[in-house]
């Protein structure tokens, strides 16, 4: 370790306070890393309240790499303290490891404030090819793509031992007794996911005459986009504004599973096809309910993840092909509630380990 720090890696968050899926990664890592080298982390929280100039650059100081997973939290909410300590430890001569969720599919403000980060990092952590050539292919910061390396992602959230009831899981329960089709999607709702496409698939099902009540577990992302209204203009035009339900801000992972203990099948109709970063698809594969998603873009997309190739390649996690129409994933949900709920034992820490190692490598 370098003369003058107390701890191998200081991790930039947001602290217990803030619940969010990026929040909950910088956790869980931390965790992982910590477990595989113990007394070698510690945590900087920013927010708006907590992260003065003094406090970032003593941690920054009292460690040798700066591990940042950005945004912090909502991005328009904290941007400048997490930028600054990258630029401290740049300043101090402390390595920097970006970590890097997606690309393309940010709005092009959000892509603006991640350009400083980009320029200072040491190292970008990726979890997916096609995001990694979406960056690679941006004309103005595409180079720093060659400080890339991947890793495979594992879920934010372990199925827990029990669930717990709520309104909405009894809901879903009545409709399915009355014999409607449970169509799920789990995880936050922004433009990147394709929210509406779901409701296209959900318009041919009710006019076969399936009685599909589509649940979106989750929230949307506030933004620009103006996602939201969006969604529930297509959803009206589509005459299926009875049939959709988003939950909202789901409290417990408990009742998150309680929720998925409803659902007959999930559906993930993406226009970029499934890649390795799509941690709200791993959460769903351990309900032991069908997952239907489109197919990967690259064909090297799960090479990197063999844990995730392995779901695929046993059936786990269905894949539509590329490039086909809305009857087709209609057809592949009606024909996944023929397969038995079947609850395979998930790895949740082998998961994480992996992350962890390949992670550390870069620290």
């Amino acid at each position: 370790m370098a003369e003058g720090t107390a701890y191998r890696v200081l991790f930039l968050g947001a602290g217990p306070q803030m619940q969010c899926g990026v929040g909950q990664f910088t956790r869980l890592l931390q965790e992982a890393i910590e477990k595989d080298d113990p007394g070698s982390c510690a945590a900087l929280t920013l927010t708006r309240a907590h992260g003065s100039l003094r406090d970032i650059w003593r941690a920054v100081g009292s460690s040798r790499t700066v591990v940042c997973n950005f945004p912090i939290v909502a991005w328009k909410r904290v941007i400048v303290r997490p930028l600054l300590a990258l630029a401290i430890a740049r300043l101090r001569r402390r390595r920097v490891v970006l970590i890097q969720h997606e690309w393309g599919g940010l709005h092009r403000l959000r892509r603006i404030t991640y350009i400083p980060a980009l320029l200072l990092a040491d190292t970008i952590v990726m979890f997916s090819p096609l995001v990694r050539r979406e960056l690679a292919e941006d004309p103005i910061v595409g180079w720093t793509a060659r400080k890339s390396a991947l890793a495979p992602l594992p879920p934010n959230i372990e199925a827990p031992a029990g669930v717990v009831d709520s309104r909405l899981r009894q809901r879903l329960s009545e409709a399915r007794q009355a014999g409607r089709l449970v169509i799920g999607h789990f995880g936050s709702i922004y433009p990147g996911k394709q929210p509406n496409a779901l409701l296209e698939i959900g318009a041919i099902l009710k006019a076969r005459g399936q009685k599909p009540l589509i649940v979106y577990i989750g929230s949307f992302i506030r933004g620009v986009d103006q996602v939201e209204q969006a969604f529930r203009a297509r959803a009206a035009e589509l005459d299926l504004s009875d049939d959709v339900i988003v939950s909202g801000y789901v409290a417990s992972d408990h009742e998150v599973f309680g929720l998925f203990s409803q659902v007959d099948a999930f559906c993930y109709p993406l226009e970029e096809g499934l890649t390795a970063r799509r941690a709200s698809v791993l959460t769903c594969v351990q309900s032991g309910r069908p997952v239907i998603a489109t197919g990967p873009a690259l064909a090297d997309e799960f090479d990197h993840h063999p844990r995730f190739k392995e779901l695929i390649d046993r059936g786990t996690i269905v894949l539509v092909a590329r490039g086909s129409d809305d009857d087709v994933y209609a057809d592949r949900i009606v024909s996944a509630l023929k397969w038995p709920s079947v609850q395979t034992a998930f790895d949740f820490d082998g998961w994480w380990q992996d992350t962890a190692r390949a992670i550390k490598a870069q620290l």
